[in-house]
């Protein structure tokens, strides 16, 4: 399957061919849908038939072959493989969410601390860090976040291999998730001067794209984790 999604997350619609109609989904070619992993949600949009009928997708899955994703209906449909679809996303939820886990890798930066979990959502998002006996500032955050943004820093993917990945480990800053490999290659996040982890999800291309944005809550999970909550101001 081609995942168009990695050469371009703006990238609304494509043609396509269904490949497989399951109980486990719908599968096609090539799709613009991302599907759910590294904390981001899967796309939800629609599959549009040769005769203008519309099948709703509501959630957007990895398979278990690799680069597969499965897009899961709304009801069964009337599909059969070789049939032509058009697949076109949710844009505005897709960019909110493209915004949004842009932004939680510009606070990864001000925080320097391991990340035990996360969690993109349509219009805010949270990060988990492992910080003992740490209090963090919710206004200066928010200011530093913000100051970010307005940065308008360059955002660019780009791959280093296996390899060049383990004599980096400093790269990988999530301790419950770890970075794909085995596949020869790793995806890069680049936040030109700010941020450069491994990650596969779409993002913005530029930071001042992401707009204002708070920190809504800062919570404490435990003796040593710290939840740290955003939300953008025009979601």
């Amino acid at each position: 399957m081609e995942l168009l999604f990695r050469q371009d997350a703006y990238l609304k619609d494509c043609t396509a061919t269904v490949t497989a109609v399951d109980n486990e989904g719908i599968r096609l070619d090539r799709t613009v849908f991302y599907p759910m992993g590294g904390g981001q949600p899967g796309d939800k949009g629609q599959l549009i038939l040769a005769d203008g009928r519309c099948i709703e997708i509501t959630d957007t899955l990895k398979d278990q072959a690799p680069d597969s994703v499965r897009h899961i209906a709304e009801s069964q449909p009337e599909l059969q493989p070789g049939m032509q679809v058009t697949a076109r996303i949710d844009w505005p939820r897709r960019h909110r969410l493209m915004r949004m886990h842009t932004c939680l890798h510009l606070l990864c930066s001000l925080i320097k601390g391991d990340v035990t979990g996360g969690q993109v959502s349509d219009g805010k998002g949270r990060l988990d860090f492992n910080l003992p006996e740490t209090v963090l500032d919710k206004e200066q955050l928010t200011r530093d976040l913000n100051a970010l943004i307005a940065g308008d820093h360059p955002v660019q993917p780009r791959w280093i291999s296996d390899e060049e990945l383990a004599e980096k480990p400093e790269l990988v800053r999530t301790m419950s998730v770890k970075p794909p490999s085995g596949q020869g290659k790793v995806r890069l996040l680049d936040i030109v001067g700010v941020d450069l982890q491994p990650c596969g999800g779409t993002h913005v291309a530029r930071t001042g794209e992401i707009g204002r944005v708070e920190i809504s809550k800062i919570e404490n999970k435990g003796k040593m984790n710290r939840r740290v909550n955003i939300a953008l101001l025009d979601a």
